[in-house]
């Protein structure tokens, strides 16, 4: 009973305690009055002391502006083929790309079958040649391109901003890099142009340029521009930002590629020492190393090699592959 008189009081405390911290410690540690203090603020801002009807509106302005741009970008993830091929320059239907993959595959499959590899290997080497390496060779033609344009266009939005300044209307800046500029800054400047001829809008226009070059600055250079067109402001003030930040967005590309420079040789020598080695077991006693491909054993732990090897490579090259 002693002990249930105990269990009932500390129960009852505990309630108490509960009700007390509820109810009571607000009113002692201020905190409602915090709270009414910090309702009362927002109440006199959203009236009118700090931001009138004008800045509202261009505030509501840029916000509907940055939000079609991201729902344009969330469209755009998942990019067809004919897309991925204006983005590498060339000007290739997507019938003429599927006809020379499938005669790279054609050739990939023969080459091994006449020469006695097996049906099993030729089938790997075509289907390698014909679908892996077309789509390859298309990415590092973006990527190279990618980087071109990236090279060039802080001098251009450089040459955007003097032409403002100078008294030019922005779409006759725009025409001047689309003559001036080298490639492929030259070509994309001179769809813009060409759009715009057209009769679409010269913000829309800017903004398709992350179709056509999927880049955080070319998106940059869309959302200043159809920002500028719809709500106004000082262009050439955010145009010079805008230079400074792809500079500052190159610089830091710059440093992290030195900075990962060592792990990637690392990644590169460790990756080619075993088919080096390899190589040259088989120069010196081909009898020895041959049982990977001769032996059924040996064929399997070849198989189990290369799928550790990829797993190994792949991993390394996520962890040294920085993004910003």
């Amino acid at each position: 009973m002693k002990m249930q008189a105990l269990a009932l009081a500390f129960l009852a405390a505990l309630a108490v305690g509960g009700i007390a911290w509820v109810f009571i410690y607000p009113l002692l540690s201020g905190e409602r009055q915090a709270e009414k203090r910090r309702a009362s603020f927002a109440r006199i801002e959203a009236g009118g002391r700090g931001v009138d009807r004008t800045q509202r509106s261009r505030r509501e302005q840029v916000e509907e502006t940055l939000k079609q741009i991201d729902e344009r970008a969330k469209k755009k993830q998942q990019v067809d083929l004919a897309s991925r091929l204006s983005q590498a320059g060339l000007d290739w239907s997507k019938e003429k790309f599927l006809i020379i993959s499938a005669v790279i595959g054609g050739i990939g499959f023969l080459l091994p079958l006449t020469a006695g590899m097996g049906l099993v290997a030729a089938l790997g080497v075509g289907f390698a040649a014909g679908f892996g390496l077309p789509r390859w060779v298309l990415g590092f033609l973006k990527k190279r391109r990618e980087n071109k344009f990236l090279e060039a266009l802080p001098d251009a939005v450089d040459v955007i901003v003097r032409g403002i300044k100078s008294g030019l209307p922005l779409f006759d800046s725009i025409r001047v890099v689309a003559t001036e500029a080298p490639e492929p800054l030259r070509s994309e400047f001179s769809a813009i142009v060409e759009t715009q001829a057209i009769g679409i809008p010269l913000g829309e226009a800017c903004a398709r340029l992350y179709d056509r070059m999927p880049l955080a600055e070319s998106n940059f250079f869309g959302i200043v521009i159809s920002i500028q067109q719809k709500s106004g402001g000082n262009l050439s003030e955010a145009l010079g930002n805008l230079s400074k930040v792809l500079r500052d967005r190159k610089k830091m590309k710059a440093k992290i590629q030195a900075m990962s420079m060592e792990a990637k040789a690392s990644a590169a020598i460790i990756g080619a020492l075993p088919p080096i080695v390899m190589v040259l077991v088989y120069i010196s006693t081909p009898d020895y190393i041959s049982l990977l491909w001769t032996h059924p054993t040996g064929r399997i732990m070849l198989a189990a090699c290369l799928v550790w090897m990829s797993t190994g490579i792949f991993v390394m090259k996520r962890m040294i592959n920085f993004d910003f």
